[in-house]
Parts: structure tokens; sequence; C-alpha cells
């Protein structure tokens, strides 16, 4: 076995390393999150200086790095629930947190209809797309299905960190795109359930209870967070261990990704409810600027971990390449067309802006793959092919958005609103 790869495994005998001395499974994870790290953050590197969004670096990096290519991370060190999994999803959940931070409840209360609007076309296009493709291969209606589910979500961590990289997250439509995100993911994650519960033959009522929790999770946050508007900084910093508010403000994130999380739902939104609260108090400014260090470092690592996990040589048969390309440019256009009919009273561009917004699948697609794949649904090709189109929509989305972003910006309604977004490096 090679030497560095035994090390992320393990595996390797004492004396065969020089810091053998430690425990040979904790310095291989370290090992692990130093590489996805350095090709993060080189590829950011890269991709900035040539004027292109950094996130696509941080993705191509991983890929590098990973098992599919360079093979310097190992894939059993990607294993999820593994501790590189912990650490990608808690980068996606203090990302979601950030974003939370930036937005306020009367601001995403100002985009209702337009958001409603989105991400219910933007569900329902896809979905019809997927399945349509699925049984014109003729694969079966249940993995039509899946193949349809997995184009259904929009990835709000990646939509955000793209608009967060061009400082405009205080704008009218990148306020449409996550509130449209939000009711998006929520609507997956029960049509999700009630795919599974039909294909198990188990369909009750905890598909109606992740419904209520997710929408009873999104009020209840709007509500406190209304609640604790002009809330004294002091409040955070009364507890004597609480030399600063990040600290209180941080353990509120987990509990609420915690709370989304028992839900059914995904952790990020609980992470969003959780900073949408801060947002509204007196130490939004200093959590956010606190929180800003922690995306730098850590968001990083959800997407070179996404990278890592493509497999290039599953795309050599031609047929999986042919499938995974209709199902990417179709999970582009769909939800594309949908932002742009949802929000094309907010403006031409402004609507572009939302549509291109919403394309990225990230996450949510992969998870909808695995579960297809643990349900005996999708075959290896089938993941394969939803991997690709998960990717598809991930790179070509910030592209599309540095196209329309800046044309969105010159229309009417799409001024600053507040202290204007940052870009989270």
């Amino acid at each position: 076995m090679d030497p560095l790869l035994a090390l992320q495994a393990g595996h390797l005998a004492p004396g065969t390393v020089p810091f053998a001395a430690g425990d040979a499974n904790t310095t291989g994870i370290f090992l692990a999150l130093f590489v996805l790290l350095a090709a993060a953050k080189v590829g950011e590197e890269i991709f900035r200086r040539l004027r292109q969004p950094g996130i696509v670096g941080e993705l191509i990096g991983g890929f590098i790095v990973g098992p599919y290519a360079l093979g310097l991370v190992s894939a059993a060190s990607l294993e999820p629930g593994g501790a590189v999994a912990v650490f990608a999803e808690l980068g996606a959940v203090i990302l979601l947190f950030y974003v939370g931070l930036e937005v306020r409840t009367d601001d995403l209360l100002s985009v209702g209809k337009p958001a409603l609007a989105t991400a219910l076309i933007g569900m329902l296009l896809p979905v019809l797309a997927g399945v349509g493709v699925g049984l014109v291969l003729d694969v079966g209606v249940a993995t039509s299905a899946f193949f349809g589910l997995a184009l259904a979500a929009t990835s709000i961590g990646i939509t955000s960190r793209a608009l967060a990289e061009m400082g405009v997250l205080d704008r009218r439509f990148a306020r449409i795109v996550l509130g449209a995100a939000i009711v998006d993911d929520i609507l997956a994650l029960i049509l999700i359930g009630v795919v599974t519960g039909v294909v198990e033959g188990d369909l009750s009522a905890s598909t109606l209870l992740v419904a209520l929790s997710g929408v009873g999770l999104v009020v209840l946050g709007f509500v406190v967070a209304r609640r604790v508007r002009g809330l004294p900084k002091t409040a955070f910093t009364w507890p004597l261990f609480a030399d600063t508010p990040l600290v209180v403000a941080f353990l509120l994130m987990l509990a609420l990704a915690i709370v989304s999380s028992v839900a059914g739902l995904a952790a990020i939104i609980g992470a969003f409810v959780a900073g949408l609260i801060i947002a509204e108090t007196e130490a939004q400014h200093d959590v956010e600027h606190e929180t800003r260090t922690l995306v730098t470092i850590f968001v990083p690592f959800f997407f070179a971990y996404t990278g890592a996990r493509v497999d290039i040589a599953a795309f050599l048969e031609p047929e999986v390449v042919v499938i995974s390309l209709a199902l990417g440019v179709l999970g582009v256009l769909t939800k594309a067309i949908g932002g742009i009919v949802g929000a094309w009273s907010a403006g031409r561009w402004t609507s572009v802006a939302v549509g291109f917004g919403m394309v990225p699948r990230g996450e949510v697609g992969i998870v909808v793959a695995g579960l297809g794949v643990s349900l005996g649904i999708l075959s290896t090709e089938g993941f394969n092919e939803v991997l690709a189109a998960v990717v598809i929509t991930t790179i070509a989305a910030p592209f599309l958005l540095r196209f329309a972003v800046p044309r969105a910006l010159r229309e009417p309604g799409n001024e600053p609103q507040g202290e204007p977004g940052t870009a989270a490096a």
C-alpha cells in the first residue's frame, strides 16, 4: 500500500513514518484534512487570479488530490460519517450560518411571492425533466423518480458561496434566491420521503411530520428573530465563558443544526435560521466579522470534499456520458427557466440572476443518489450519471452568475440594503 494512503487509513506499522509516536489513524485524518485544505486554497488562488469563481477552483483542487486522480487523499478517508466528512458538513453549516447573518427577516418577507413562485416552478420542472429522461431510457418508474428527485433541490450552500464571493448577498435577487432555496429544500425533502415510502411500501405519517417540522422550524425562527430584534450585545457576553458574542452564537448555530437534523431536515437549514436570529440583534456585526474567518478556513473543506468524490473514470462509457450530459443540461435549463418565470416581475436580469442562482444541486443531489443506491433503485452507472449531473450544475452556476449579476445590479430594486455583502473568500 502507498505510504500516504496507508497513513490516512491508519494502517502504517510503527516506525514507518517520522511521526509514528502519535496515533496513526488520527495522523491520517489530519493529513487528509491538510491535503484537502491546501488543494482547495491553491485551486482558489489560481482561479481568483484568473478572475474566475474561487469555488470552482476549490472543487477542482479537491478532485485533483482525491482518490480518483492523484490519490493523495484515500477513498477510505472520505467515507460518509468519518472525520473528514464531518469537517465538510461543519463547513456547510458555518457557511449557511454566515449567510443568515447577512439577511434580515424583513428582506426575506419582502420577496416572499417571487421566492415562493421560483421554488414551486423550479421544483416541478426539474422533477418532470428527470422523470422524462428515465422513462425515455426505459429504466423504470422508481429509477426515473430518483433522477427527478436528484435534480429537484437547489444547493443553498453553493449558491450562497458564489453570491458571497461577489459581495451581493444584500441585493434583492440574492434574497429571492435564498428564500426560494429554503422552500426548495423543504419541498425536496418531503418528496424524497414520499418517493422512498412508496418504493419501500411504507408511506407513513413520518413524511407529514418532516413537512411540518420544516415549515415549523423556519416559521419559529422568523418569530424568534423578530422578537429578539435589538437585543443588546451584552446578552451574549454576560456569561463569564463568553469573551466574544461568537461563543453563544456558535452554540445556538449548533443547537438549531441538531434540531433540524433530528427533525429529518438538512442541518444547514437550522444553521441558516440561527443566523437569521443573530442578525436581528446588536451582536450581528461582531459575530459576522468573527465568523468570516471561520468561513475562510472551514468552508473550503466542503467543496474540496465534494470534488474529491468525483470519479472521472466512471464516465468513460459513452452511454453514461450521454445520460450525464442530458441530466446536467436539463438540470441547468429547468432551474434557470423556473427562476426566470417565477421572479419575472422583479425585472428581466434580476429574474435571470435568480434562475442562475437556483442552478447548483450540490449535496442534496448526492444524498438522493446515495439513497437510490442503498434502496437498490439506482445502479452504479445511475449513481455516476446523477453525480455527473450534480457536478455539471455546480460548476456551471458560478460562471452563469458572473454573467447575469452585473446586469441585474443595474436594474432598479437591487440597491444595497444595510451593509454591503462581503466576499466570503
